[in-house]
Protein backbone atom coordinates (compact mmCIF):
# COMPACT_ATOMS: atom_id res chain seq x y z
CA UNK A 1 0.00 0.00 0.00
CA UNK A 2 1.46 3.29 -1.21
CA UNK A 3 1.85 5.98 1.14
CA UNK A 4 0.21 9.44 -0.58
CA UNK A 5 1.74 11.59 1.85
CA UNK A 6 5.13 10.41 0.58
CA UNK A 7 4.32 10.20 -2.74
CA UNK A 8 3.38 13.46 -2.82
CA UNK A 9 6.59 14.93 -1.21
CA UNK A 10 8.56 13.00 -3.75
CA UNK A 11 6.79 14.31 -6.91
CA UNK A 12 7.27 18.12 -5.23
CA UNK A 13 10.48 17.16 -4.77
CA UNK A 14 11.24 16.54 -8.42
CA UNK A 15 9.21 19.73 -9.83
CA UNK A 16 9.40 22.09 -7.17
CA UNK A 17 7.18 25.15 -6.53
CA UNK A 18 4.49 22.10 -7.99
CA UNK A 19 0.88 21.49 -6.44
CA UNK A 20 0.47 17.94 -6.12
CA UNK A 21 -2.86 16.23 -4.92
CA UNK A 22 -2.24 12.26 -4.73
CA UNK A 23 -5.93 10.31 -4.30
CA UNK A 24 -6.66 6.42 -4.07
CA UNK A 25 -8.85 4.96 -6.53
CA UNK A 26 -8.79 1.33 -5.37
CA UNK A 27 -6.89 -0.86 -3.02
CA UNK A 28 -4.12 1.63 -2.01
CA UNK A 29 -2.00 0.66 -5.12
CA UNK A 30 -4.29 2.13 -8.20
CA UNK A 31 -3.60 5.98 -7.73
CA UNK A 32 -4.53 9.40 -9.47
CA UNK A 33 -1.71 11.98 -8.89
CA UNK A 34 -3.17 15.85 -9.82
CA UNK A 35 -0.31 17.98 -10.74
CA UNK A 36 0.28 21.52 -11.83
CA UNK A 37 3.57 22.53 -11.89
CA UNK A 38 5.35 26.16 -13.63
CA UNK A 39 7.76 23.61 -15.18
CA UNK A 40 4.99 21.83 -17.56
CA UNK A 41 4.56 25.20 -20.10
CA UNK A 42 7.45 24.07 -21.54
CA UNK A 43 6.92 20.35 -21.66
CA UNK A 44 4.98 18.34 -24.23
CA UNK A 45 2.17 16.32 -21.77
CA UNK A 46 3.96 12.60 -22.41
CA UNK A 47 6.82 14.53 -21.17
CA UNK A 48 5.11 16.04 -18.11
CA UNK A 49 3.71 11.98 -17.40
CA UNK A 50 7.41 10.71 -17.59
CA UNK A 51 8.67 13.46 -14.62
CA UNK A 52 5.60 12.31 -12.21
CA UNK A 53 6.47 8.48 -13.42
CA UNK A 54 10.22 9.23 -12.60
CA UNK A 55 10.48 10.62 -9.34
CA UNK A 56 7.86 7.62 -8.09
CA UNK A 57 9.38 5.33 -9.53
CA UNK A 58 10.82 3.40 -6.57
CA UNK A 59 7.39 2.75 -5.25
CA UNK A 60 6.35 0.92 -8.79
CA UNK A 61 9.51 -0.82 -8.35
CA UNK A 62 8.65 -2.01 -4.60
CA UNK A 63 5.10 -2.97 -5.89
CA UNK A 64 3.73 0.35 -3.52
CA UNK A 65 1.82 1.54 -6.70
CA UNK A 66 0.47 -1.05 -9.20
CA UNK A 67 -1.37 1.68 -11.40
CA UNK A 68 -1.20 5.76 -11.61
CA UNK A 69 -3.62 7.55 -13.41
CA UNK A 70 -2.25 11.31 -13.86
CA UNK A 71 -3.34 14.63 -14.86
CA UNK A 72 -1.32 17.48 -15.50
CA UNK A 73 -1.75 21.06 -16.00
CA UNK A 74 0.48 23.69 -15.88
CA UNK A 75 0.53 25.95 -13.01
CA UNK A 76 -1.27 29.78 -13.37
CA UNK A 77 -3.08 28.26 -16.26
CA UNK A 78 -6.13 27.65 -14.83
Amino acid sequence: MADLNELKRMIEAALPGAEVEMLDEGGGDHLRAIVAAPQFDEMKRIDQHRAIRNAVRERFEDGSIHALSIETTVLGSG
